[in-house]
C-alpha cells in the first residue's frame, strides 16, 4: 500500500492534491483481530453528503463514516449532466460509477478521436456555478473552473484577460467540440407493449423466417406446415426478443443455429412449428393502421438490431422488402430524423442512411434504444463538430449548487454531448490500488474525525435540519465500528442539532448504542432498520462473509423493540428467481413479524455497474442455469430489474405484508411505484410502474443470500 508507513507532518510530493502534508491522511493499519483487512485512516473535510436532486432515494443527506475519501476538486458539473458511455448510451453523471467505461477522446495524427475511457474516481462538492447555453439548444451547468474543448483549444467557463485570474475562458461565439444533444427526446419505455410489438415487427420482418405451406399427402389428405425461426449472433438482441415473446405469452424453443467458424461468430436462435404460436407471432408483427410513437421507436430498434450498422458514425439500415423500407422511412420521419434512400444494389438490397452526422445518429439511438451494444460504439471516429455548438450565453446561478466530477483515463469525457476536461485530482482508489470487488471488503477507509467535522456543519445557519440517512452506501455498524466507535459521536451531533436521522444496518453492534438511541428518540425522530433478505445460513454467508447471521439480525430487531423503538426490516434485495417464491417471502415475513418488526420495506436486486461483474461471477458458480435470465433482465447498462418484474413483485408482496400486519404505508419507491412522503417532500415525482404484470411463477429453488448490492 502506498499509504503505509507515512507520518504526520511529512511533505509528500506525490500525495493526493490537498493531502501533501498528510493533513487528511493519518495512517494505514493492520491488526491481528481483523486478519486480512487494512484500515486507511483519513481526516475528513466534510461529513454530510447531499443526494442528487432527482435521485429516487427518500432522503436528501447521508453520512458515510467508512469507505469515504476527500478530493481537492475544482472542475465540476451538474449531477444531472448526461454522460456518453463507451457503448454510445447515456446516463446522468450521478449514476456513473468508478469502473464504468465512458466515451473520452485522444489526440493523435490529424484529428482528435473518440476513445473509451475508464472512470477511476468520482466525488461531489458545493460551489458557485454557471449555465452555458449553446446555439443548438444544449445547456450545461458547470463551475467557473471547469474546462471545455473549443475550436480554439481548452477554455475555462470563466476567467480574466489580465491579473491573477488570467486564463483562457469562454466567450459568446466560441464553438465547443462534440456532437451536442439537439433533437434528443425523453426516452420511451422499452417495456411498453407498443414498443415491444414494434421491436418484434422490425426484428422478425428484418431477419426472421416465417414459413407457411400446405402439402397434399399421397392419400389425398392435407398437411399444413408452419414454421418461425430467428437466428442471431448477438445474444443481446435475441435475449430482448425472447423477453418480449414471453411478455406476449408466445412459446418458442431455443436452439444453437451454428457454431463459430473462421471470421464468423456462433449463432443461437429461437423457433417454433406450433400453429398457435405461429399465428400469435403473425398477429404481433402485423402492420398497424396508425402506428404510435412507441411502436415506431420499437420498430426502429428492432429493424436496426436485425439489419442495421453504424460504422465510423454512419448509420444505415438495409433491406429489399419495400414494406419494411417504407415503414423505416415513416418511423424516421415521425421523429424528425433526417435520412436518404440510396439506390438499390444489384442484388436488390436498399440502404436507408441517416444523415446529419453524430447529432442525428445519437438522436436515433435515443429514440430507438437498440439492444446490440457493439453497434452503438463510436470509438475511433474523428471529433468533427456538425452541430451548432456556439456559446450564446453564460449566466451565473444565484446560489451555490451541488456539483460532481469524475476522473477518467483519457483526462476527459463527453458531457451533454461536448468534450469536457476532468479534474486534476488523481483517482484515489487507483492510486491506492483498490477496486470495487474484494478490496471493498479488505481495504476500509475510515473517516476518524467524522463526528468532529459534522458538528460545525450542523451548526451552520443554512442547515435546515433535513433528515440524514446512515447506511445507504456502506454499513455504519460493520466490523470496523467495533474498533473505531464513530457512531456514538455521530448520534450525539445529530441529536444535539435537532436533526432527524435514520440508520440502516446488518450489524448487531447496533445494540451497543441502543441506550443512546433511546435518548435521541426523545428529542428527534429516529428511524432504525435491519437489512434481512435471506434465511438460508449457508448461502447468506457465501455472499456476505463476515456479516451477522439472519438469526442474529432478527435478535437485534427484538432488542430494538424491547428498548421501546420501532424497527423496520429491509428485505433488500429480493433476488429474481431465487428469493421471490411465495413460500420464501411468506416465511421471511413470518420471522420478521415474530421478531417484532414494525414494518417491512423491499426492493428487487439492483446491480450497480461496479458490482455487476462480481454478482454475475457468483451466480455463474452457484446458479449457472439462471445466468441467461439475469443477463436478459440486466442487459447492457441496466442496473434495475425491469418495471414489469417490479410490478409483479409488488403484487406478490403487498398482500403478504398486509396479511402479516407489517404495513406502514411506505414501499420502496423504485419497486412499488408508490410516491413516498419523503420523496414528496423532496419534490421527486415517482411514476407508477406500468406494463404487463403477468410473469411466470419464480423457480422453486433454494433461497440465495442477501448480497451487498
Amino acid at each position: 500500500m502506498r499509504w503505509s508507513g507515512q507520518e504526520l507532518g511529512v511533505e509528500q510530493g506525490d500525495a493526493l492534491p490537498g493531502l501533501a502534508k498528510l493533513n487528511n491522511l493519518v495512517r494505514s493499519v493492520q491488526t491481528p483481530e481483523f486478519a486480512g483487512i487494512t484500515f486507511h485512516e483519513v481526516l475528513a473535510k466534510s461529513a454530510l453528503n447531499k443526494v442528487p436532486g432527482q435521485s429516487m432515494m427518500p432522503f436528501g443527506w447521508t453520512i458515510n463514516p467508512y469507505r469515504g475519501c476527500s478530493h481537492a476538486c475544482t472542475y465540476c458539473i451538474d449531477p444531472e449532466t448526461q454522460i456518453t458511455m463507451s457503448d454510445g448510451r447515456e446516463k446522468p453523471l450521478w449514476s456513473v460509477e468508478v469502473g464504468d467505461e465512458v466515451l473520452g477522446t485522444r489526440a493523435g495524427g490529424r484529428y482528435r478521436r473518440y476513445a473509451p475511457a475508464k472512470v477511476v474516481a468520482k466525488w461531489s462538492t458545493r460551489k458557485p456555478a454557471y449555465r452555458v447555453v449553446l446555439a443548438d439548444g444544449s445547456e450545461i451547468v458547470a463551475s467557473g473552473d471547469h474546462r471545455f474543448l473549443t475550436d480554439r483549444g481548452w477554455k475555462h467557463v470563466t476567467g480574466a484577460m489580465s491579473g491573477p485570474g488570467q486564463r483562457p475562458y469562454l466567450t459568446t461565439g466560441n464553438s465547443l467540440q462534440g456532437f451536442g444533444r439537439a433533437g434528443l427526446r425523453s426516452q420511451i419505455s422499452v417495456l411498453s407493449d407498443a414498443y415491444a410489438s414494434g421491436y418484434l415487427t422490425g426484428m422478425i420482418r428484418g431477419d426472421g423466417l416465417m414459413f407457411e405451406r400446405t402439402y397434399r399427402r399421397a392419400n389425398g389428405g392435407v398437411n399444413n406446415v408452419n414454421q418461425f425461426r430467428l437466428a442471431l449472433a448477438d445474444r443481446e438482441a435475441l435475449a430482448r426478443t425472447r423477453t418480449y415473446r414471453e411478455q406476449f405469452g408466445v412459446a418458442t424453443n431455443r436452439f444453437e443455429f451454428s457454431g463459430p467458424r473462421e471470421n464468423r461468430r456462433a449463432m443461437s436462435g429461437i423457433r417454433t412449428a406450433r400453429r398457435d404460436a405461429y399465428e400469435a407471432i403473425t398477429g404481433l408483427i402485423a402492420w398497424p393502421d396508425e402506428p404510435s410513437d412507441e411502436w415506431a421507436a420499437g420498430y426502429l430498434g428492432g429493424v436496426f438490431d436485425a439489419e442495421g450498422s453504424c460504422s465510423r458514425g454512419i448509420l444505415r439500415i438495409s433491406n429489399k422488402d419495400e414494406a419494411v423500407l417504407t415503414a423505416i422511412e415513416r418511423a424516421l420521419a415521425a421523429f424528425d430524423l433526417t435520412f436518404v434512400r440510396e439506390p438499390a444494389r444489384p442484388n436488390g438490397v436498399v440502404n436507408i442512411r441517416v444523415t446529419g452526422g453524430l447529432p442525428v445518429r445519437n438522436a436515433f439511438f435515443s429514440v430507438a434504444q437498440p439492444a446490440i451494444t457493439r453497434k452503438l460504439a463510436i470509438a475511433g471516429v474523428a471529433v468533427k463538430t456538425n452541430a451548432d455548438l456556439r456559446v450564446v450565453s453564460i449566466d451565473a446561478l444565484d446560489e451555490e449548487v451541488e456539483l460532481m466530477d469524475i476522473t477518467t483515463t483519457t483526462g476527459d469525457f463527453m458531457a451533454n454531448g461536448v468534450v469536457s476536461h476532468n479534474c486534476f485530482a488523481r483517482p484515489t482508489h487507483t492510486y491506492l490500488d483498490l477496486d470495487a470487488g474484494d478490496d471493498f471488503d479488505r481495504q476500509i477507509i475510515v473517516k476518524v474525525n467524522v463526528a468532529d467535522v459534522l458538528r460545525p456543519e450542523l451548526a451552520k445557519p443554512s442547515w435546515r435540519h433535513e433528515p440524514v440517512a446512515l447506511g445507504t452506501n456502506t454499513d455504519p455498524y460493520q466490523r470496523a465500528e467495533g474498533r473505531y466507535a464513530l457512531m456514538p459521536g455521530i448520534i450525539d451531533a445529530l441529536t444535539e442539532s435537532d436533526t432527524p436521522f435514520s440508520i440502516l444496518t446488518k450489524g448487531t453492534l447496533l445494540r451497543r448504542d441502543l441506550p443512546q438511541l433511546v435518548e435521541a428518540a426523545k428529542r428527534v425522530p429516529v428511524d432504525l432498520a435491519m437489512s434481512i433478505a435471506v434465511y438460508d445460513h449457508e448461502l447468506q454467508q457465501s455472499v456476505e462473509p463476515g456479516t451477522p447471521s439472519t438469526k442474529a439480525r432478527l435478535a437485534t430487531v427484538t432488542a430494538v423493540r424491547e428498548a421501546g423503538l420501532d424497527c423496520a426490516v429491509f428485505m433488500m434485495p429480493i433476488l429474481p428467481y431465487l428469493t421471490d417464491t411465495r413460500a420464501h417471502l411468506d416465511e421471511a415475513l413470518r420471522q420478521a413479524k415474530a421478531a417484532g418488526a414494525s414494518s417491512v420495506l423491499y426492493t428487487a436486486l439492483h446491480l450497480k455497474p461496479g458490482v455487476k461483474p462480481w454478482f454475475m461471477q457468483w451466480l455463474e458458480q452457484e446458479h449457472p442455469e439462471l445466468v441467461p435470465r439475469y443477463r436478459s433482465m440486466y442487459y447492457g447498462n441496466n442496473t434495475y430489474a425491469p418495471k414489469a418484474y417490479r410490478r409483479w413483485l409488488g403484487e406478490r408482496m403487498r398482500p403478504l405484508i398486509r396479511a402479516h400486519g407489517l404495513e406502514r404505508g411506505r414501499e420502496d419507491p423504485v419497486t412499488g411505484g408508490v410516491r413516498s412522503a419523503a420523496l414528496a417532500d423532496r419534490g421527486v415525482s415517482v411514476p407508477a410502474a406500468r406494463g404487463p404484470s403477468r410473469l411466470p411463477d419464480a423457480l422453486s429453488l433454494p433461497p440465495a443470500p442477501d448480497a451487498l448490492f
